[in-house]
């Protein structure tokens, strides 16, 4: 078959553009995860770990996709199979005719292997597409080779040492890719009411491709099994797409990734841009907590599961994040490539070398909510008083706090560990423990109130600034002193008069520019918002600022961190996970209050 200049210059050029994040589409399976762009192509997969090189990279400027793409003109839409990643990227052309790729990473999932699945569907009227297939390893550097198709029509090739298989590509050609390596693509015609099937796989091992048909069966299987029907909740569907986002986040261990990618700028040309392919501490118990609210579901089991190691591993020493598979998160380092406009390339974080306190309250008030569900066992108990104790040894010390941000005594890290520390008291095997936990506590907030109560009678920042911050919400949130204390009522006046604009939340004012010049909104901070005025008995409010944030996204569903009010843009990395948890938290808190379920 020809190939024409038309499709080349799709392929050098129009796939290898990155879409605004609004726009992307997630497939993941627990080990790795795939965006999709409106032209049905791969801008960013990573194998075989979520850490690892990508082999879809042009998000970030890298190079290699693989790409389903209706010919002539189209307009894209698209949408989720109820409770799973199951995406449908959905394409209306000239005439009428409406097509849609049925895309999912399948399940089970493996370590050592990914599986891709795509179904072509002419929905209405005939379908004619263009597929290239081009993965690139190490962020693009490395290209496709030793390609052959075998007798049943079957392509096999290596990237790196990753072995590919390629089946549903029978009729496809060999082309240059443009950038000095080797594509395979092909044309496919289908009648009103047909499908055709692809499955790619990538292995570290020499094993034969799956069929379709049994992969998607499981995958389905899977998904129906993982996530709960969520019916007691403000809004279901969302409640159900979160947890399933959370659940494409968590590995097989336990560990959940803060994101999907690496370096999109929280704000274009600021250079702050982060690698999230990792699993934070801070993260992990805010999903389990969010969870935790609906239920004992899987995921409460996998947080309480990855933190308590970490914690029977490091002790004190816990670090705020780890490697989904519990390791070292490795130092930053810069990436030759482009990134993402506005952006640089980045691997690596410098977290890994911080103190982050609050990561012990976070815990605390984890293992409280897994023991009230009675999911808390001996080890998670063992663990529960490692994290008490390293509280009473270093709640003292400086840390970098919930922004991560330069050692201080900042207020939040304190009044979160002597809410995780009440949290667990009403759990203690006894009354001394039980005592000693809740006497650390009232000392924490004494001198909290000592040190760090602003002279308005709100909460500040630290003990040396006396800005506010949204993350201080949290105290009355999570139990450190009352949600009636003219403290906590103080605080969340504040952060209102000052913080808020259009119905989204700042985290602080980094400087005396306006509002949302230094930084987006942060999603985060609405969810929290929303919670803080359902517990102030506020429930048309709370659900004002639920609605409004849960909003802040594209036709994917999918929440960044960050949110940017005049340009109604998505900033930072994709999809962010405690912020998808706290959605799900206020869509089953704002359920039990009875004036909405009125």
């Amino acid at each position: 078959m020809s190939v024409s200049a038309e499709h080349r210059e799709l392929l050098t050029q129009g796939l290898q553009r990155p879409h605004v994040l609004r726009e992307y589409a997630l497939l993941a399976d627990g080990e790795r995860g795939i965006l999709v762009g409106p032209r049905g192509d791969f801008a960013w997969m990573c194998f075989p770990r979520w850490d690892s090189d990508a082999l879809f990279s042009s998000l970030i400027g890298g190079s290699g996709t693989y790409a389903v793409t209706p010919t002539g003109r189209f307009v894209w839409g698209g949408y989720y199979e109820p409770g799973s990643l199951i995406w449908h990227s959905r394409w209306v052309t000239d005439g009428g005719g409406i097509v849609e790729s049925r895309e999912a990473l399948g399940l089970p999932s493996r370590p050592d292997r990914a599986v891709v699945l795509r179904r072509v569907i002419a929905r209405q009227g005939p379908a004619r597409v263009r597929v290239v297939l081009n993965p690139r390893g190490g962020f693009g550097s490395e290209p496709l080779r030793r390609l052959h198709v075998e007798d049943d029509g079957t392509w096999s090739g290596h990237v790196g040492d990753t072995q590919l298989l390629w089946t549903g590509g029978e009729n496809a050609v060999v082309c240059p890719d443009g950038h000095g390596g080797k594509a395979l693509e092909c044309s496919l015609e289908l009648e009103h009411g047909d499908h055709h099937d692809f499955v790619l796989s990538f292995s570290r091992g020499d094993e034969p491709a799956p069929a379709a048909d049994s992969a998607w069966h499981d995958t389905e299987a899977a998904w129906l099994e993982r996530v709960p029907a969520f019916a007691e909740t403000v809004a279901p569907r969302d409640a159900q797409h979160a947890y399933a986002v959370l659940g494409g986040l968590t590995s097989g261990g336990g560990g959940m990734v803060a994101a999907v990618t690496t370096s999109l700028p929280e704000r274009a040309t600021q250079g702050r841009n982060y690698d999230y392919r990792y699993a934070w501490i801070r993260d992990q118990c805010y999903a389990g907590q969010a969870v935790a609210s609906a239920g004992p579901h899987a995921l409460l089991d996998d947080a309480v599961r990855f933190v308590g190691e970490r914690l029977l591993d490091d002790g004190a020493e816990l670090r705020p994040a780890y490697t989904a598979t519990g390791g070292r998160v490795p130092d930053e380092r810069a990436l030759e490539l482009r990134g993402y406009p506005g952006g640089a390339g980045k691997v690596g974080n410098w977290v890994n070398k911080q103190f982050q306190l609050d990561a012990f309250g976070e815990a605390l008030l984890l293992f409280s909510a897994a023991a009230a569900h009675d999911h808390l066992d001996a080890s998670g108990w063992r663990a529960a008083e490692v994290a008490a104790e390293a509280i009473a040894e270093r709640w003292r010390e400086p840390d970098a706090g919930i922004w991560e941000l330069d050692p201080a005594h900042w207020t939040h890290s304190r009044l979160i560990c002597a809410a995780g520390l009440r949290a667990l008291s009403a759990h203690a095997r006894g009354g001394e423990q039980a005592s000693r936990w809740l006497t650390l506590a009232d000392v924490i907030v004494a001198d909290a109130a000592s040190n760090a109560l602003h002279p308005s009678g709100r909460w500040q920042r630290s003990n040396d600034d006396q800005r506010n911050d949204a993350a201080l919400l949290l105290a009355a949130i999570r139990g450190a002193i009352p949600a009636d204390d003219p403290r906590s009522v103080a605080t969340l006046h504040a952060v209102q008069r000052d913080l808020t604009e259009d119905g989204y939340c700042y985290r602080y004012r980094p400087d005396e520019r306006p509002l949302g010049e230094s930084e987006g909104s942060f999603l985060l901070c609405g969810f929290i918002m929303a919670l803080a005025w359902a517990q102030q008995g506020e429930h048309t409010l709370a659900a004002r600022w639920f609605e409004r944030n849960r909003a802040a996204c594209g036709p994917p569903g999918l929440l960044s961190e960050e949110f940017d009010i005049d340009q109604r843009q998505l900033r930072g990395n994709l999809p962010q996970a405690f912020v998808h948890a706290l959605l799900l938290e206020c869509a089953v808190a704002q359920y039990d209050e009875q004036p909405l379920r009125a």
